[in-house]
């Protein structure tokens, strides 16, 4: 895509389209434009609207610059985050590049790293190296073949690029960094240099990371949660787990165990409430409420099977709900046993896409937060 700041695209998100929805660009998109605004008002002394940043997987896409600056023998440049019609932490976030230059005989060459607001890495397990900034390889290069075309004819010296996130660290308190080891502040991402809304691409590189760092520290065993508050319950029952331990794995039923399995763990445990653990036993790899209903007339089935009341199992097949079967049940002397059955079929539908070597175990809530099995 050339040109454009953003770009319309079509959500197709749990099998569903919706209305065209505004795509984005990245934190590293973002930091090239930057870089390459300041290094062209220190070369020429030019103060551009807008920047053509290269991609990481090809094309260029024009950024506006919001102010650049002078900073004694250095220029600041801010680039405005716009993640599009994408829920993003970062949005409208001000991301900035220090650019210096220094002489030197040699080939020219580019140094980049992170300063206010960019996250530094303390754990192993990350795509960077322990103590590095919180900056991807795929945004690294970006930026250097950003600044390597803004050079533009500058044959040797160095380039100094500082990335700095004004409100870096305030805003990182709300994703997943500082579980992952990632302090101080943001990471720099961005495979492809634009943010696709409601990609999941984002979800499952969090969920890898998570499961790297977990590796990486010795941990043999995972705890997928499908969110903040069954991670939450997991806890209050387990507070002995340690925080690495844990990944949030949302709706990836089928990517989360593969994943596992690719890295050796020994032991997975979902914990999870009643209408996923449903899907699960059905076999389904993505359990988004919007991708697949829950099969009421096959739950029916397996209440029949684990003994419910015949006049629950024939209310159960015209329910709407999962919560409204678990209900249904509540005072159903077999409802335990339903719970059992689930937990069997959806570790058979686990060892199908994890594989056998992988050990699969459940902690189940009702919506309440009371512990189901």
């Amino acid at each position: 895509m050339t040109g454009n700041t953003t770009e319309n695209v079509t959500d197709v998100l749990a099998g569903e389209t919706t209305r065209e929805l505004r795509a984005g660009r990245t934190t590293g998109t973002c930091a090239t434009a930057a870089a390459m605004a300041a290094l062209r008002c220190l070369l020429t002394g030019e103060r551009r609207a807008a920047m053509s940043a290269p991609l990481p997987a090809g094309g260029v896409l024009t950024v506006p610059v919001a102010r650049i600056e002078r900073e004694g023998a250095a220029v600041r440049a801010t680039v405005l985050k716009d993640g599009g019609d994408d829920p993003d932490a970062t949005h409208g976030c001000e991301i900035q590049a220090l650019v210096a230059l220094e002489p030197g005989d040699g080939p020219l060459a580019v140094a980049v790293d992170g300063g206010r607001g960019v996250g530094r890495a303390t754990l192993p397990g990350l795509p960077v190296p322990v103590g590095a900034a919180a900056i991807n390889p795929d945004p690294l290069r970006q930026i250097e073949a950003g600044v390597r075309m803004a050079a533009s004819g500058l044959g040797s010296g160095r380039v100094r690029v500082l990335v700095e996130v004004p409100e870096g660290e305030a805003i990182a308190k709300k994703t997943m960094n500082p579980r992952l080891g990632i302090l101080g502040g943001i990471s720099i991402l961005g495979t492809q240099g634009i943010v696709r809304p409601y990609s999941h691409d984002a979800w499952t590189a969090t969920i890898e990371e998570g499961m790297d760092v977990a590796l990486a520290l010795g941990l043999d065993h995972v705890v997928l949660t499908t969110g903040r508050r069954s991670e939450r319950l997991f806890l209050d029952a387990h507070p002995g787990t340690p925080p690495q331990a844990l990944v949030q794995a949302a709706d990836f039923f089928a990517f989360s165990l593969r994943a596992a399995a690719r890295r050796g763990f020994a032991r997975v445990t979902w914990s999870l409430f009643f209408g996923k653990l449903a899907k699960q036993a059905q076999g389904m790899e993505y359990t988004h409420a919007k991708s697949d209903p829950v099969d009421f007339a096959r739950l029916a089935d397996w209440c029949a099977e684990a003994g419910c009341d015949p006049r629950r199992v024939e209310a159960t097949r015209g329910a709407n709900t999962a919560r409204q079967v678990l209900d249904l049940l509540a005072d159903d002397p077999a409802r335990p046993a339903l719970v059992r059955l689930l937990v069997e079929r959806a570790r058979e539908s686990a060892n199908a896409f994890g594989g056998p070597a992988l050990a699969v175990g459940y902690a189940v809530f009702d919506f309440d937060g009371a512990r189901l099995g």
